[in-house]
């Protein structure tokens, strides 16, 4: 991400730097001059350039100083000097929204972006404040006032931003909590001080790993930041989040604890989610209808003729070729119904029930099928499942699918497990097997309706993309995790009531 915003400013630095000094001089009042402005404006972008190319902020030490001595002449206090550095954010993120990125790549770049700004302007506002008390030094009550103003200015900063930030001392626990934080988890400042900072965690040792990596990373590094994970907030919910983590050191240049930023992406990656699923069903639900009209009428009619066919024929040579004419007939309308199926799903009626039984009756009816040779199934299910409001007949349909497709991937001979389990807020219906696998370009196409790696007439491509849109309804997900010549995992996780 750091050589594309390199490039993206290369590219337009002369664009970037009218756009922005034009910004600058339409300001009220402004206390610099044109030619003051065209050399600040110059050298911090020549500055976000060195830093992103070399990554290491102390490259910008000697602009920083140059800047303030510029700044200082004219009297601009910080915050009318934070205004020249968000017009510059504002510009550059005009011109990233402008190119045309991947969603995921545009976010990443103005995450970049932002990073670059803050820990930038942090910088200077260390050297602005630094500087400032040396000057007040031999004036205590100005000195006193100073500090006063510019801590509740730092205060109100913190305490409106939407962002969560705290920090945690040398002893893991949690000294500050902003309102963002409050918003974001629901506990108040006083009932978050002094907890131990795993409180947020959600349970799992992949968190505790997680937690370990950051103590590790920040002491020897000094940040760390994390792009996707989880926390848990007051009322028990997982939310996806994003994370930077910065040292705090003591007086002494000792570690003495860290600050915490934390981005709330939840809503995000519904809405993403949602976003794909909808393209799928945008693809489909056009020619859904009409394959169902145009194709299944026509194979009424002919199943018919084929059943009265076979009545009153005695020729077992014909006879036979009848039974083929009719299995085809079946497999074609088999796939228009899972065509009408994903596009506009049936309504059957929810009910809260033990899923229990359904994946049982799910692995008799597969234990059964033709593709069953030497096949050990292993299960490992609860007695008791909390309940989950679902349509059984549809949920069997998942298993069954995800099931059958083991079957084709050990073909019929190997070991598929099941096994189930729950935590606070979720069931997980666990199916694997030791099969062929799946490689990074299939993993990314298996939910896509007509996507299948089996032969020409042993798939639909369509088991899967039904399944997800069931699950899905059930306000649940698929995952799926497969290595090739190792075997896959499919995971089904739906809500508890």
């Amino acid at each position: 991400m750091k050589k594309t915003l390199i490039d993206l400013i290369n590219k337009n630095y002369n664009t970037i730097s009218d756009s922005w000094i034009n910004q600058l001089t339409l300001l009220t009042q402004p206390k610099l001059t044109k030619n003051q402005f065209t050399a600040f404006i110059q050298s911090s972008l020549n500055t976000f350039i060195r830093i992103l190319d070399a990554n290491d902020y102390k490259i910008a030490d000697k602009y920083l100083i140059d800047q303030f001595e510029l700044f200082s002449k004219a009297n601009l206090n910080l915050l009318e000097i934070s205004k020249y550095y968000c017009n510059g954010r504002s510009i550059l993120s005009i011109f990233i929204d402008n190119q045309n990125f991947d969603k995921g790549i545009e976010n990443e770049l103005h995450n970049e972006l932002d990073d670059l700004i803050e820990q930038l302007f942090a910088r200077f506002g260390i050297l602005y404040q630094e500087t400032r008390l040396k000057e007040l030094n031999s004036d205590r009550e100005r000195l006193i006032s100073k500090l006063e103003l510019n801590n509740q200015y730092l205060k109100n900063i913190l305490q409106s931003t939407d962002q969560a930030i705290m920090m945690v001392d040398n002893y893991e626990l949690f000294i500050a909590w902003n309102k963002g934080a409050e918003k974001i988890f629901g506990y108040t400042e006083n009932e978050i001080i002094g907890k131990h900072s795993s409180f947020l965690l959600p349970k799992g040792d992949k968190y505790i790993q997680e937690l370990k990596r950051i103590q590790e990373e920040v002491q020897k590094n000094g940040q760390i930041r994390i792009l996707d994970t989880e926390r848990i907030t007051k009322n028990g919910e997982i939310i996806s989040v994003r994370l930077n983590v910065t040292k705090l050191l003591d007086k002494n240049e000792k570690y003495a604890g860290r600050s915490i930023i934390i981005k709330d992406y939840t809503e995000f990656k519904k809405l993403q989610a949602q976003i794909d699923q909808s393209e799928k069903l945008a693809v489909i639900g056009q020619i859904a209808a009409g394959v169902a009209h145009e194709i299944g009428n026509p194979l009424t009619s002919i199943s018919s003729i084929v059943q009265i066919l076979q009545r009153r024929n005695q020729d077992q040579f014909v006879n036979d070729n009848l039974v083929n004419i009719k299995e085809n007939i079946d497999r074609i309308s088999k796939i228009v119904r899972e065509l009408v199926d994903f596009s506009r799903p049936p309504s059957y009626e929810t009910a809260n029930q033990d899923i229990t039984d359904i994946i049982k009756t799910a692995l008799g009816i597969v234990k059964f099928d033709k593709r069953v040779h030497n096949v050990n199934f292993q299960t490992d299910l609860l007695n008791t499942l909390p309940n989950t409001k679902i349509a059984a007949d549809q949920l069997l349909q998942v298993f069954v699918n995800i099931l059958i497709n083991a079957l084709d991937a050990i073909k019929g001979d190997g070991t598929i497990k099941v096994n189930s389990y729950k935590d606070d807020s979720n069931i997980y219906i666990e199916i694997s097997d030791n099969g062929c696998g799946m490689d990074e370009f299939v993993l990314e196409k298996i939910f896509d309706p007509f996507f299948t790696t089996k032969e020409v007439g042993k798939g639909t491509g369509l088991g899967l993309s039904v399944s997800y849109g069931i699950v899905k309804r059930f306000n649940g997900s698929i995952k799926v995790k497969s290595k090739i010549n190792e075997g896959s995992t499919f995971t089904v996780v739906l809500p508890k009531v």
